[in-house]
């Protein structure tokens, strides 16, 4: 593990130059809570945002909300929201939208990933939605996403999800004080398929996501504005296998699309140059696309040996490790998430 402040400097450091820098990652177990930390994929570049530093997790003694919404097309709609013991009393405050894997829902994810304590921490509201009822006696409980081609029965009645999230937020920010250029999406697996969805067709709605093991399963992305991407994979998912194709624990009966094809639509749909380049850490393969927009950043980390499960949650594996397997606990998908979405503002 890499000191906090170590990773200050090198980011100090590369700002002072004016160029890029990769700061190794934060642990899952690294660092006493309420400290900061860096996190893999916040480097800058001289147009590109300042980074930002982000607390680590803390015990969440905020408000849990259950909510519902009925929308256009006639569904009434659950959601879960974490707001934090405090928010600021002045200004506006980041909104993330957690979207859940395929068979999961939003309560799940909220005790799966930890985002309730880096709310906490660093004073942000978090959305858990829950996603369509699968509707099968096996998994009776499980919700899934229309994300294009993925997944399951939200797919196959073309239930418009985007139009929900979409009415979320407009809903939450009717009652919060929600920044628009700090509003954001997160996901796992079919959760991260429908990330990319709503950034591609509702990028004024979101200004970054931040996914871990999913994919783009529409057919083309053209948003009206760039959409900050950061891209988490394991080397070893048999669910969504990094190469792509259907992987041997497969449960979404559909092609993955690869994680490298993915990153690089978004990288072209957002007008960064391609190919990427690629630096190597540890187990970490950091792609990162050059010639984005100001203020735009588009990367891929690929795990060597990490599967499918969220990344450095033991919650994960104690949830669903028959259908995901055990967690790679050398990286916390949540804080890196946080701490990039954090880093990355809509600047215009």
């Amino acid at each position: 593990m890499v000191a906090s402040a170590i990773g200050s400097v090198l980011v100090a450091a590369a700002l002072l130059m004016g160029c890029r820098t990769t700061v190794p990652l934060a642990t899952a177990q690294g660092g006493a809570a309420g400290t900061t930390s860096p996190g893999i994929g916040v480097g800058t570049t001289a147009a590109a945002a300042p980074v930002v530093e982000v607390a680590k997790a803390i015990e969440p003694t905020g408000k849990k909300i259950d909510g519902t919404l009925d929308t256009p097309d006639g569904r009434h709609r659950t959601y879960h929201l974490y707001v934090p013991t405090s928010l600021p009393k002045q200004g506006s405050v980041p909104l993330i939208v957690a979207l859940h894997g395929g068979v999961g829902s939003g309560q799940q994810f909220e005790a799966n990933s930890g985002f309730d304590g880096l709310a906490e921490a660093n004073r942000f509201l978090v959305v858990y939605p829950d996603g369509v009822l699968v509707g099968s006696r096996l998994m009776p409980n499980g919700r899934v996403w229309n994300g294009g081609a993925c997944c399951g029965s939200a797919v196959k009645d073309n239930v418009d999800v985007v139009g929900f999230l979409t009415l979320l937020i407009d809903h939450l920010a009717a009652s919060y004080a929600v920044d628009p250029a700090r509003t954001f999406a997160a996901g796992h697996s079919n959760g991260g398929i429908m990330s990319y969805r709503l950034a591609c067709e509702r990028p004024d709605k979101v200004a970054a996501i931040g996914v871990q093991a999913g994919w783009m399963a529409i057919d083309s992305c053209s948003p009206a504005r760039p959409v900050s991407t950061l891209h988490i994979h394991g080397s070893a998912d048999q669910n969504a296998p990094f190469d792509g194709g259907r992987g041997a624990s497969s449960i979404s009966g559909t092609d993955a699309r690869g994680a490298l094809d993915t990153v690089g639509v978004m990288a072209r749909a957002n007008g960064c140059s391609t190919p990427p380049t690629s630096n190597a850490t540890g187990d970490l393969t950091t792609y990162t696309w050059p010639g984005c927009p100001p203020g735009t950043l588009v990367e891929l980390v690929r795990v060597a040996g990490a599967g499918h499960a969220w990344m450095g949650h033991e919650a994960a594996r104690r949830a669903a490790e028959a259908l995901v397997g055990r967690p790679y606990m050398g990286l916390d998908s949540s804080f890196e998430i946080v701490h990039f979405l954090l880093s990355h503002p809509r600047r215009s």
